[in-house]
């Protein structure tokens, strides 16, 4: 099997289930007991803190079960905590489902939440956006890279446009952390990181703060400053420490990525759905006339994983939000398939790709033409 479905969760890396493995089995003690053995796994868990820290560039690490918790956290957190200041939201309809589900919630609360649209390219207007922002705007909330189709928000610029306003940012980086570079310039307020998407583990999360005020949205203990209550696991912790050391941007994804938009602009029934500028490990193309679960089951059958546009939502027959939100034209609307990179995919996957591909492609026009 040649598993290019790596946008919906990645294989994890053989070292960073070998440190999951000997934490657990070391320290498994929790890491608020007073004991000698609950002292050790703290120190674990402060010194995988230190590290994400460290490679992120943050000032505070909150550890959480993963994305969409830490999203979340977020957005509920700092809308809540900063409710005084107003109660104006501003984010963009292709978010995460993560992110668009506690905003409507936040609404019903009467929060004031703007969606702004989006172009062919799913991106938003930067002067639109400059616009929407508010003496009352507490936060705004706009993802690195979409999930479904690659189109990546300009953070430096966005971040440098609320430097004047007291708006506090938050960035869903699941997508992009570990696969591209995030620089000091592009650094929010609040950052969200998901060990599962970069060859970590699932259920295992975290979300980076700085200079953010939050309230929580969990209440037990009071683990992690009062933030997020509930015994942190620290093996994830540890785990996630390490896949973020491992992790690296791969410059083959870029050319692999253009590779595969010369081959598809081949046939005259696929649309490339990525628009050109997207990040280099996600492409989206939709075949004409077909449904993209159909042709994910054909590829299936020639050895090929791929997912039809997210997979946090792909079995419901729907539209995916994101498709209709660039307006892709309606003959390809519902055969839109998402081909994702990974650190373990390799040039020899690209190659089999276009052949297996080309082979599924034949078997669904012969399916339709009998």
């Amino acid at each position: 099997m040649i598993y290019l479905d790596n946008s919906a969760t990645t294989e994890p890396n053989p070292q960073v289930l070998e440190t999951y493995l000997k934490a657990s089995s070391r320290y498994f003690a929790n890491p608020a007991s007073l004991h000698r053995m609950g002292n050790e796994a703290e120190d674990l868990l402060e010194s995988a803190r230190s590290q994400i820290k460290g490679l992120l560039g943050c000032e505070r690490i909150i550890f959480t079960s993963g994305g969409t918790e830490a999203n979340n956290l977020a957005i509920r957190g700092a809308a809540y905590a900063n409710q005084e200041k107003g109660r104006h939201i501003i984010s963009c309809r292709t978010e995460h489902p993560s992110v668009l589900e506690p905003l409507k919630q936040l609404e019903k609360e009467g929060f004031e939440i703007t969606l702004l649209p989006v172009g062919r390219d799913g991106a938003i207007d930067l002067g639109e956006l400059e616009q929407t922002l508010r003496d009352d705007t507490i936060l705004v909330s706009l993802m690195q890279v979409n999930n479904e189709v690659g189109t990546m928000h300009p953070l430096a610029r966005i971040r440098s446009m609320l430097e004047n306003h007291r708006t506090l940012f938050h960035v869903d980086a699941v997508q992009g952390v570990g696969k591209l570079p995030l620089s000091e310039q592009e650094m929010p307020d609040l950052l969200t990181v998901s060990a599962h998407k970069l060859h970590g583990l699932k259920n295992s999360g975290i979300l980076a703060v700085n200079k953010a005020e939050l309230v929580p949205i969990l209440f037990g203990g009071g683990q992690e400053g009062g933030l997020r209550s509930g015994t942190v696991s620290v093996p994830n912790a540890a785990a996630l420490a390490k896949a973020l050391r491992l992790a690296t941007p791969k410059p083959d994804h870029l050319e692999w990525n253009a590779e595969l938009r010369t081959f598809f602009s081949g046939y005259r029934d696929i649309y490339i759905v990525s628009p050109s500028g997207a990040a280099p490990h996600i492409l989206a193309v939709a075949i004409k006339g077909v449904r993209g679960e159909t042709l994910v089951g054909a590829l299936q059958q020639e050895g090929v994983i791929v997912s039809t546009s997210s997979a946090c939502s792909s079995r419901n027959r729907q539209a995916s939000h994101v498709i209709e939100a660039i307006g892709l034209p309606r003959e390809y609307r519902d055969g839109t398939i998402r081909i994702s990179f990974g650190a373990m995919t390799t040039r020899e996957d690209i190659i089999e790709l276009k052949k297996r591909f080309h082979k599924a492609h034949q078997l669904i026009k012969g399916v339709e033409q009998s």
